[in-house]
Parts: C-alpha cells; sequence; structure tokens
C-alpha cells in the first residue's frame, strides 16, 4: 500500500513537473473579487462566479474591495498566498489594478477581469466586458425618444477612475448631442452610490426645477435620482439607467423610471471562470485578450423578462 502511495504521489509530481495540468480538486481555490455586494450588480457577479466554480469542482473565495485600491491590493495578496489558481476580478481602477494584477501574474496566478477594463494589455489573461459605448448609445436613443427630441435634462456619471464612466457617457452624448433642443443643464459624479444620486439629485432640482429628463451611468443612481424626485412630486421626469437591476425592472413595471440597459453581469463573471478553468487544465488563455458582450435595451416591453441581470425566455 505504502509503495503504491509512493507511485501515486511520484506519478503526480511528475505531471506538474512537465505542465500537464491535474484535475479540479476541492483544494483548488478560485479567488473572485468585486467591489461590495451592497449593488446588487457586483453580488450577481460573484454569485455567478462562484457558482460556476463550484460547479466546476473548485472552492470560491469570494472578497469585497469596496472600490479601494489599496484593499485589492491587500485582498490580491490574499489569494497569492491561499494558492488560488486563478483570480476574478471586477477591478477598483483602471490605472491603480495594473500592478496588482501584474503582482499576481508574477506569482504565477492568471487574473481574468469582468465589467471594468484596465489601461494596460498582456497583463490580465482576460478583459470580458460589457460594450458599454454600444449600450449607452442604446440607452441613449430611447432617452431620446422618451424626451420628444427636446427638453433640459440631467446627466448622472459613474466614478470618474472608472472607464466605463467616462465610456457611457461618450455614448451618451455622441447620441444626445445630434439633437439641438436637448440641452444639459447639470452633470455631475454621483460615484455610482445611490444615496449620493438622491443628494445630488435633490440640489440638481432646486437649481433647475423645470429639467425633463435624467441619464443615469448606472442603475444605482438612477434610482436614488428616481427616489429624489418622487419626494419632490415630480414623477413627471423621464429617468434612464444602465445595467438591468432587479431593482428598476419593478420600478419600470411600475411607471416609474422608463429604461435601463442590460449588461449580464451573471453570465460575464461565469464566463471568467469557465475561462480560468481552461487556462488552469490546459495553460492556455483565451483567444483573445479584450472581449466584449453586447448590452440589450430594456423597457416596457420586455421588463418584466429581466431577472437577475438577464432576460429569460
Amino acid at each position: 500500500m505504502k509503495i503504491n502511495r509512493r507511485l501515486t504521489l511520484a506519478a503526480f509530481a511528475g505531471m506538474l513537473a512537465m505542465g500537464v495540468a491535474a484535475p479540479a480538486y476541492a483544494a483548488d481555490l478560485i479567488a473572485i473579487i468585486t467591489p461590495s455586494h451592497d449593488n446588487p450588480f457586483f453580488k450577481a457577479e460573484a454569485d455567478g462566479a462562484a457558482a460556476k466554480a463550484k460547479e466546476l469542482g473548485y472552492e470560491a473565495l469570494v472578497l469585497v474591495h469596496d472600490d479601494d485600491a489599496n484593499k485589492q491590493s491587500e485582498l490580491i495578496d490574499t489569494a497569492i498566498g491561499r494558492g488560488a489558481k486563478a483570480i476574478v476580478l471586477d477591478n477598483a481602477g483602471a490605472d491603480a489594478t495594473v500592478a496588482a494584477v501584474q503582482k499576481a501574474k508574477d506569482a504565477g496566478i492568471p487574473s481574468f477581469l469582468i465589467d471594468r477594463e484596465i489601461n494596460a494589455t498582456g497583463v490580465a489573461a482576460a478583459q470580458i466586458v460589457s460594450n458599454n459605448y454600444q449600450g449607452a448609445q442604446l440607452g441613449a436613443q430611447e432617452f431620446v425618444k422618451l424626451m420628444g427630441e427636446k427638453g433640459n435634462y440631467v446627466e448622472l456619471v459613474g466614478k470618474e477612475s472608472d472607464t466605463n464612466a467616462g465610456i457611457r457617457s461618450k455614448g451618451y452624448h455622441d447620441v444626445i448631442d445630434e439633437y439641438p433642443d436637448l440641452k444639459m443643464v447639470a452633470q455631475q459624479s454621483a460615484n455610482w452610490s445611490q444615496t449620493e444620486a438622491f443628494s445630488k439629485m435633490e440640489s440638481i432640482l432646486q437649481a433647475n426645477p423645470d429639467i425633463k429628463g435624467v441619464i443615469s451611468g448606472n442603475d444605482t443612481m438612477a434610482m436614488g435620482a428616481w427616489a429624489a424626485l418622487e419626494a419632490a412630486g415630480r414623477k413627471d421626469v423621464i429617468v434612464v439607467g444602465f445595467d438591468g437591476s432587479n431593482d428598476v425592472r419593478d420600478s419600470i413595471k411600475a411607471g416609474g423610471i422608463k429604461a435601463t440597459v442590460l449588461q449580464p453581469a451573471y453570465a460575464q463573471a461565469q464566463m471568467a471562470v469557465e475561462q480560468a478553468d481552461a487556462w488552469i487544465k490546459t495553460g492556455k488563455g483565451p483567444a483573445e485578450e479584450k472581449q466584449l458582450m453586447d448590452c440589450v435595451l430594456v423597457n416596457g416591453d420586455n421588463a418584466a423578462k429581466l431577472e437577475t441581470f438577464a432576460l429569460t425566455n
């Protein structure tokens, strides 16, 4: 029995020495690091990635960096220390994250980024993101139609260090700015926060009581803006968001927020884990590092089919 055990261990060691991937056991760990789960989008990412990792036989280590680059770096140290086979990451800053992902790479751990890109290539194994520009154009086209191509409006922008905030804003304006009778009277960052959006919307509304619409960089800010508008008795204002959350789905169904843009958070995270699994087993990454997933407009016509950042049949 001892001889057989020694032979088995020797064979396993030989496989590792030759670079032959061993099958995944429970001890094989995939670290999943996202912003705060207070935002349902990021929770859906974590849930989707963890479910797929467990399905494929891995242990999932789910961590939250709270959009703090220093905390993110510490969590990547934790993943390295725990011997993670791969990291699935929705990062804490396009520039601030590069060094942390390089650190993981130097430790032999590939990173599969979701939702947000970093300002470097060849560092992460994959960057799987929603086509934010295409999605923003969809949202802007719906916004223009709902506004009747005229009126004063407000834009709520996401966190300035997040590449997605700028891409979505550009997508919005490349459509809306073609309509001279649509006038932006305020543009403020609410840092993806519902609470901050509520406060900003209250102030904007006091200064601009004649606004007709609000276009938001994400659903969380859209919900904050809508709450402030409701409190002020301004349910006539058109609000369009971005993400495809269940909260906004319910608001659309209730006649509140008018539309959002669905980015497939759950499916995106699962794709990242599948690519990590392929890397672990074969040593090969995806054919393309940067991968775009198209977004879908959600409004009163299809809101009932939306569930946890996916459209059902």
